[in-house]
């Protein structure tokens, strides 16, 4: 008997009867998504589009800054284009620490620690300082990466209400600290709808009870606090022995990449246990040096960040003004509701016809079950663009989304 008709027998004998295709029920979910319209996909940009983006989280409009491409380009002629192996091994340079020193005395910190993405520094921080036994007061409104670093971590996890500090410190109440650790996970400015959270109470509410908090600073970086050095800075909490901070270096840095932020001891800790920093290999050559150019440019310009915030207020000044409902943005997310899901998408679609690119957030994708544009401002949009932008919203929404 041929090989290959000997296989597929001995196949189908140990499953009871003719071989089953192992994806086909990937069919139904693709199926099930195309039925409720929310099937994504990738739309490759080219270089030089002349569409006006308010999509992206190029807060600072500093992408394609000449100093920030340049730092990229050297720190790859020299280092190369790969880290080339993890940073307990190949994958740490002069260019990393130098980067983590200065991103911690920037934003106010006693020492950082750079990883290979926003959502891997999320990871690493919730599951390193959450150990079994321990308890999780987590946002309801928080990151994905935040709600997996709590599904992956040991301790019990509590999900409370959005930007709610007695929610929290209810959770808190009925956790024996002997047990193990606490610690409360949030955004500091939620991603959707641009809102910030309530960051001194909440902190108060963790030392109320001797838990830690941990806040995810990746819209808060390069647009709140002096100079843009982060919403922890702007609360008064930056070095706090109790408050640890992670961010990306892929929004108002434009770079990519991610960081934590916190006490020494903490950063050393996840140095010996994130194993999302340990098996992972470093953060590229270039994408380390945009970085660092990027944060230097802004510590030259500090303008840059209250420009972001200005153009955010005037985005959403605006659109409320035209009769639309708007979240009065905390950062650089302006929110503009939709009626429905496949109007917001037709939305979306309409504004990028017209030569505007916004985002589009729908459920389920959006825990309040609210369709909406997602807007996010950028620093170097001039006056005129920003007004541009709303007229194309305006004459482009549909009827629905006006106030009655």
């Amino acid at each position: 008997m041929h090989r290959q008709e000997t296989h597929d027998r001995s196949a189908a004998d140990a499953f009871g009867g003719p071989r089953r295709d192992p994806f086909g029920w990937l069919d139904e979910q693709s199926e099930r998504r195309r039925a409720a319209g929310l099937v994504r996909r990738l739309r490759p940009r080219a270089a030089d589009s002349e569409q006006l983006d308010l999509a992206s989280n190029d807060y600072l409009g500093l992408a394609l800054h000449p100093e920030v491409t340049e730092g990229a380009a050297a720190a790859a002629r020299r280092w190369g284009g790969g880290a080339t192996g993890s940073r307990l091994v190949t994958g740490s340079t002069a260019l990393h620490a130098e980067l983590e020193r200065e991103l911690a005395e920037f934003c106010g910190f006693e020492a950082a620690l750079v990883l290979s993405s926003g959502y891997a520094a999320n990871l690493a921080a919730v599951t390193a300082l959450a150990p079994h036994g321990g308890l999780i007061v987590s946002d309801a409104g928080n990151h994905a990466s935040l709600i997996d670093g709590c599904r992956l971590a040991r301790a019990a996890t509590s999900v409370v209400a959005h930007a709610d500090p007695d929610a929290a410190r209810k959770a808190f109440d009925g956790h024996d600290s002997h047990d193990g650790p606490a610690v409360a996970v949030t955004d500091s400015v939620f991603s959707v709808d641009g809102d910030a959270a309530p960051l001194p109470q909440l902190a108060d509410v963790c030392r109320s009870f001797g838990a830690a908090l941990i806040l995810d600073d990746a819209h808060g970086l390069g647009v709140l606090g002096d100079g843009g050095r982060g919403a922890a800075h702007a609360a008064g909490l930056a070095g706090a022995p109790d408050v640890v901070a992670t961010l990306t270096l892929s929004k108002s840095l434009g770079s990519q990449g991610g960081a934590v932020l916190g006490p020494a001891r903490v950063i050393d800790h996840l140095v010996n246990t994130a194993r999302t920093f340990i098996f992972d290999t470093g953060l590229a050559p270039a994408a380390t040096g945009a970085a660092l150019a990027a944060l230097r440019l802004l510590r030259r310009e500090p303008e840059r960040a209250a420009r972001a915030r200005s153009v955010a207020g005037a985005l959403h000044a605006q659109l409320t003004a035209a009769g639309l409902t708007t979240v009065r943005p905390d950062a650089a997310v302006v929110s503009v509701h939709a009626p429905t899901p496949d109007e917001a998408v037709a939305w979306a679609a309409d504004c990028r016809t017209a030569g505007l690119v916004v985002g589009c957030f729908r459920p389920p994708s959006v825990p309040d079950g609210i369709s909406r544009l997602r807007l996010t401002a950028r620093a170097d949009l001039t006056d005129a663009q920003v007004t541009d932008a709303v007229r194309t919203i305006v004459r482009t929404a549909p009827a629905g989304a006006f106030k009655a």
